[in-house]
Formats: structure tokens, C-alpha cells, sequence
């Protein structure tokens, strides 16, 4: 890791530039100036420095790794590994780790930074496929060519062979490894280069080796649109998943002074929600069906969309989620009605506004006074963590439906 800066900041925590410390001034412009570029979504510029908001993840700027980690509780000295591990954990469940194979010994194993995860996945793939093999295909190719190959192409053969008329300008099929697929996983590990750890490189290296006949092509999401994958080439889906986010989040030092920056961001809103989604599916039961998402027409061309739905062959349940720490155990009224809205639109009996859990106990199931339709709803807190580790998704799944009084 020679070299190499690493801070670990929370959500919502302040980083300022010091010139005796790590931040320094180039890196808040180019964080400021990626901002910029995202109307400003992904954190707060202050006086010399960023006020990180609800988007968690990893931004590495030139040799300097910022990581932003997620944290359901107000303690000053929140122990930043087991909230790594947290994230780590809520990635893989949602699938933002585009990869299977991640076992719970990898989540247990201490990373300099999430990113050293995605690229020890990434080379640990295309490792997998060099060793197996890389597959060829058919391309097209257009060159000079000493003798007729293929289809002559008439009017680039005259402006390009007007004084040597023993060549032929043709297009031919060319049988060999430099397609798509290869180009694609070939820009990911020149990527990698500029951000890979030490304890990486040599692998890296290696592989590198092996695409040295590979053309280094500018890819964007287009090319990621086009790639089909059959039975063929299936082996490569996993590659080339970790391919797209370190390539389109990948941007080079053009627009960002001498620092290359790579972002993986991810609104904790959104993972919080989907991660409450996967392991209420997860661990349903048979007669209950869990859909995520649902969207249908309210007013004029303005749609309503809870988080999740629950039903059983009698009864909907509706859950909200709220990414957030507050102290009352009572809803809001700005919650409290749009709950009101979900329980008469999806002829819900019961909804929940689910928060992570800071000492704060359930509410009650209070009831809408609207035509004595019994419709209620209340707040529920849940801790994802047992002290100092995660907790089992079937306990914390299991304790939601109880607070729900599923039955």
C-alpha cells in the first residue's frame, strides 16, 4: 500500500483540507468539480472542505482513498470495520456485488477499502476465464493486404493504394481473441492500474501480460448494451458485470487536474429499502407474497409507490422504509399520511415505517379514523447488527413480520 491514503469518514461527517493532512486542496477540487458534474447530488461543499450526505460507498482521487460508511446510531466512536463489514454485507445482498461466489469468510476478511473488493473479485474472475481459456471470435477487419483478401472495398482502395497499386484495401473476417468482450475486461484492468493495491499488482501484472494483443478501445455504456451473453460465453457475465462498474464509474484525470478519480456511491435510501425487500423474500413463507416497487397511476400522470408489499390470500401489509435516526417513536404527520395513502390505495389492513434502531422502541399500531375501516399503521426499529456483528437475515426477517403481527 506504498503510497496509498485511506480515511474512513460516516455519513453526514465533515472533511476539511489540511495541507498536514491527507486531504489536500487537489483533491477537494476534483471532488468538487465530479459534484458538479452530478448536479451536486452526492455531497455538500463547505468552507474548504465536503459534508457527505446519504450516499455511502468509496471515492478514490489519485493515491487517495475516501471511504463513507453507513452508521444507525449516534455513538462518536462507531466502530468503522464492523460498519464496513455492514456495507460490505448490504452489497452483497442487494447484489451491487455482481458476483455469487463472494463467501462469508471474504466479508469477515479485513479490506483496505470496499473497492479492493470489487478489483480482487474482478482479477480473481478473469484469472478464472486465462486459465480456462479465452474464447475466440469472428470479426471484421479492414487493412492493406499484399494480396486479395476477402471483399475489395473500391473506393478506399484508390485513396489509399493510388501509388501502390500491389496492395488491396479488403475487408475480411479475422478469427482470434480481440473482440467486445475482451476489450471490455482489457480496459477494466488498464483501470485498475492507476488504483490497485500492492498486494495486487503482481497479478494484475500478469494478466495484463495476457491481453497485450488485445486493442485498447474507449468504452462507454453503449458497448456494455450491445454484448449478448449465451451459452457460449456465459462464463464471462460475472467479469464483465464488475467490468461495467469500475468502467463507468471511472473518470480520467481530463477533467480532474493530474488525479484520476473512481466513485462507488450508492444512496443509502435506496439500499436500505432493497435490502429490507431481499430478506423479507428471502425468508417469506409459502402463502405470502413479497413484491418490491409496486407503481400505480394516483392522480393525472403522477404515479404512488410504496416500498414493499406484503400479501397473503386475506390480508396486505404495506412497508415504508426510512434511512434515518430519530428519537420520537411516533410518525411524523407527513409520514403518517402518506402511509394513510398506501393503506386505502392497496386496501392495506396494516402499514409499517421501518427505522434502523438507536435505543428507540416500537409504537403502537395506531388506528386512521376514516370510515371505521380499522386501517392502522405504526413505526418499527430494527438493529442490523448484534454488537459487533451482523445480524442473520432469517432473525432480522423474522422480527419485522412479528412487528407487523403477521399471521
Amino acid at each position: 500500500m506504498q503510497n496509498k491514503k485511506f480515511i474512513q469518514v460516516f455519513e453526514y461527517q465533515k472533511l476539511r483540507y489540511d495541507d498536514s493532512g491527507d486531504f489536500q486542496k487537489h483533491h477537494f477540487d476534483a471532488m468538487v468539480k465530479f459534484n458538479e458534474l452530478h448536479q451536486n447530488k452526492y455531497f455538500t461543499i463547505i468552507h474548504k472542505g465536503i459534508r457527505f450526505g446519504n450516499y455511502v460507498g468509496v471515492i478514490q482521487i489519485g493515491g487517495l482513498t475516501i471511504e463513507i460508511l453507513p452508521k444507525a446510531d449516534n455513538n462518536e466512536n462507531a466502530d468503522k470495520n464492523m460498519w464496513q463489514n455492514v456495507l460490505l454485507n448490504m452489497l452483497k445482498v442487494c447484489k451491487k456485488i455482481q458476483v455469487e461466489s463472494i463467501s462469508e469468510t471474504q466479508l469477515k476478511k479485513r479490506y483496505y477499502s470496499i473497492l479492493d473488493v470489487y478489483f480482487e473479485l474482478y482479477l480473481t474472475e478473469i484469472e478464472r476465464l486465462v486459465k480456462k481459456g479465452l474464447i475466440k471470435k469472428y470479426r471484421k477487419n479492414k487493412s492493406n493486404q499484399n494480396v486479395l483478401k476477402g471483399k475489395l472495398l473500391f473506393a478506399q482502395n484508390i485513396q489509399q493504394n493510388l501509388m501502390h497499386k500491389e496492395r488491396f484495401y479488403c475487408e475480411h473476417q479475422i478469427y482470434d481473441k480481440n473482440h467486445l468482450l475482451h476489450q471490455i475486461l482489457y480496459k477494466g484492468l488498464l483501470v485498475l492500474k492507476t488504483f490497485v493495491n500492492d498486494f495486487l499488482k503482481d497479478k494484475l501484472n500478469r494478466l495484463l501480460f495476457e491481453f497485450q494483443d488485445i486493442e485498447n478501445i474507449t468504452i462507454h455504456k453503449k458497448h456494455f448494451d450491445t454484448i449478448i451473453i449465451d451459452r457460449k460465453n456465459s462464463d464471462y457475465q460475472k467479469a464483465i458485470d464488475i467490468a461495467k462498474i469500475i468502467i463507468l464509474n471511472y473518470s480520467p484525470s481530463l477533467n480532474y487536474g493530474n488525479d484520476n478519480l473512481l466513485t462507488l456511491l450508492f444512496d443509502m435510501n435506496a439500499l436500505w429499502e432493497e435490502y429490507i425487500f431481499r430478506i423479507l423474500h428471502k425468508h417469506k413463507t409459502n402463502e405470502m407474497e413479497v413484491s418490491f416497487q409496486n407503481s400505480d397511476k394516483f392522480w393525472e400522470n403522477k404515479r404512488i409507490r410504496p416500498d414493499i408489499v406484503l400479501k397473503t390470500k386475506e390480508k396486505t401489509f404495506v412497508i415504508d422504509t426510512k434511512w434515518k435516526i430519530i428519537e420520537a417513536n411516533n410518525p411524523s404527520d407527513n409520514d403518517l399520511k402518506q402511509m394513510f395513502v398506501y393503506n386505502l390505495h392497496w386496501k392495506a389492513e396494516k402499514t409499517l415505517l421501518i427505522y434502523p434502531k438507536n435505543n428507540q422502541n416500537d409504537s403502537e399500531f395506531g388506528t386512521f379514523h376514516y370510515d371505521n375501516l380499522g386501517k392502522k399503521c405504526k413505526l418499527g426499529f430494527v438493529n442490523i447488527t448484534n454488537e459487533q456483528t451482523i445480524k442473520k437475515s432469517q432473525f432480522l426477517a423474522n422480527e419485522i413480520l412479528k412487528k407487523m403481527e403477521f399471521d
